[in-house]
C-alpha cells in the first residue's frame, strides 16, 4: 500500500492537478486536517527536484492561508470546532497552562512549533483563541513554515536523486520514521503542556 501511494505521488508530480492537491492538503493541515503536506511535498520534489523550490513556496503560502483559517477557528469558532480539535489532541484540560505559556512565549511558540512536526493547527487555533496579534501571527507563520518547507526543498533539490534511491530502497522504514516523528510531536505537545 505504501509503495502504491508513493508511486502515485511520484507519478502525480507530472500531473497539472498535483500542485493544487498538495496546496489543499497544506491549507487544511494548518487548520484541522491531521496529515502534513510533507507526504506529497517530499515525493513530488523527489520526482522533480528542479521544482522543489516552487513546491515549497506553494506549501508555505497555502499553509499560512490555512493558518489564518485556524486563527479564525480559534478566535470565532473555538467553542465548537476549535475545542473539538484541541480535545482530539488531548489538550482540553491543559488550555490554561497553554494560555499562560502563550502570554510569555507566544512568538517562540509560533516560530518553533511552525518549523517542527508538531501539529501546526494547534498553534493556529491557539493563536486565535488567545488573541495573538494577527499581523504578527501571519509574519511569524511565513517565517516558520517557510523555514520548514524551504529547508526540505534545499535538501531535496540538492540531494534529490540520491535521496530518492535511499528512500525507495527502504520505503517502509522512512514512512515509519516519519510517522514516529509526527506522533512524537503530538506526544510532546500533550505532555509538555
Amino acid at each position: 500500500m505504501l509503495r502504491r501511494l508513493y508511486d502515485w505521488c511520484i507519478a502525480a508530480a507530472e500531473k497539472p492537478y498535483a500542485t493544487w492537491l498538495m496546496g489543499i492538503v497544506s491549507f487544511v493541515e494548518s487548520s484541522f486536517f491531521p496529515i502534513p503536506p510533507d507526504v506529497m511535498l517530499i515525493p513530488m520534489s523527489l520526482a522533480r527536484p528542479d521544482k522543489a523550490w516552487f513546491y515549497a513556496a506553494v506549501c508555505t503560502l497555502t499553509s499560512v492561508a490555512g493558518g489564518v483559517l485556524g486563527y479564525f477557528i480559534g478566535a470565532v469558532l473555538y467553542d465548537s470546532v476549535g475545542l473539538w480539535v484541541i480535545k482530539l489532541y488531548g489538550l482540553g484540560n491543559k488550555i490554561e497552562a497553554y494560555r499562560e505559556a502563550y502570554a510569555y512565549w507566544g512568538t517562540w511558540i509560533i516560530l518553533i512549533k511552525g518549523a517542527t512536526p508538531i501539529p501546526y493547527k494547534l498553534v493556529t487555533i491557539a493563536s486565535g483563541f488567545f488573541g495573538y496579534n494577527i499581523y504578527m501571527f501571519v509574519l511569524l507563520s511565513f517565517v516558520a513554515r517557510g523555514m520548514r518547507f524551504f529547508f526540505l526543498a534545499f535538501l531535496l533539490n540538492r540531494y534529490g536523486a540520491k535521496a530518492r534511491e535511499i528512500i525507495e530502497k527502504r520505503l517502509g522504514f522512512w514512512v515509519t520514521l516519519g510517522a514516529a516523528v509526527l506522533v512524537a510531536g503530538i506526544v510532546i505537545v500533550v505532555y509538555l503542556f
